[in-house]
């Protein structure tokens, strides 16, 4: 894996951590994710024209990577509102790069090596062991097995996708139209009073780190392989839990400092590779 890759992807995971525990704790979560996508995308626009690349051939997998990013955001929005983001983040994030290797190889005919799918193995392991998820409930984890169907999706296609296209540019796309689709549904089910009402920094901030995040992944998906790029973003798992032990000042026990060690240890081996 070329560092600048492995460079791109862990900046990647550090602002996906950031952007899912400020969006983990609003207060109205479905609200809060709706005016965080429609501030990335304003944000953004004019970076994206700035730096505009993208030819005719990237429509079939901006429309494909949109309708898996619909349904993350839903069922992320959806999680977060009736379940533990300790327990959905880890298994969403652990379970992603499995998929996407899995799938990658099985059904589109990848190539990869052991040393990569070893490596892959042991950071969802790494992840597991630092958000350990024995005595989830089975609804939290079925939300994050599906939300990491999701994510294998979309990160699978867009790394077909930005062939044709942009970083900035590409994402700016793929998002237009997850960010209307949600956000007026939304608005239809709770209101305009009530997404006004989830304006504010937080979310504001989340949906900048949402962008800059996944635009780090799309950078690194240009130079490395799917699998790869998954596995490392892998480590935001991690970030949050140092965050939570620096800032919030929770206890970090052997176990996840293991899980931690684990983890790093596969993005050595992946970058490696």
């Amino acid at each position: 894996m070329p560092a600048s890759a492995l460079a791109f992807a862990l900046a990647a995971a550090g602002f996906h951590a950031l952007w899912n525990l400020l969006l983990a704790r609003a207060p109205d979560v479905e609200s809060a994710t709706a005016v965080a996508l429609v501030t990335a995308e304003v944000v953004f626009a004019p970076v994206a024209i700035v730096v505009w690349r993208a030819d005719r051939g990237v429509w079939p997998w901006l429309v494909g990577s949109g309708l898996f990013e619909i349904v993350y955001f839903a069922l992320l929005a959806t999680a977060y509102r009736r379940a533990p983001l300790s327990v959905v983040y880890p298994v969403a994030r652990g379970a992603a790069p499995v998929l996407v290797l899995v799938v990658g190889v099985v059904a589109l005919g990848h190539e990869t090596s052991w040393r990569q799918a070893a490596a892959v193995l042991l950071v969802v392991f790494g992840v597991l062991l630092v958000r350990g998820v024995g005595r989830a409930d089975p609804g939290a984890v079925a939300f994050g097995l599906a939300i990491a169907s999701c994510i294998a999706g979309y990160t699978l296609i867009d790394n077909q996708g930005i062939e044709h296209a942009g970083p900035v540019a590409y994402l700016e796309l793929s998002m237009i139209g997850p960010t209307i689709v949600y956000t007026a549904g939304v608005v239809r089910l709770k209101g305009a009073v009530a997404v006004r009402a989830a304006v504010g920094l937080p979310a504001i901030v989340a949906g900048v780190a949402t962008f800059i995040a996944y635009a780090l992944v799309l950078a690194a998906l240009s130079r490395a392989s799917a699998a790869s790029v998954a596995a490392v973003r892998e480590t935001s798992v991690v970030v949050a839990t140092g965050l939570a032990a620096i800032v919030l000042k929770e206890k970090v026990s052997a176990l996840r400092l293991a899980g931690a060690v684990l983890v790093v240890c596969g993005v050595a081996l992946l970058a490696a590779a």
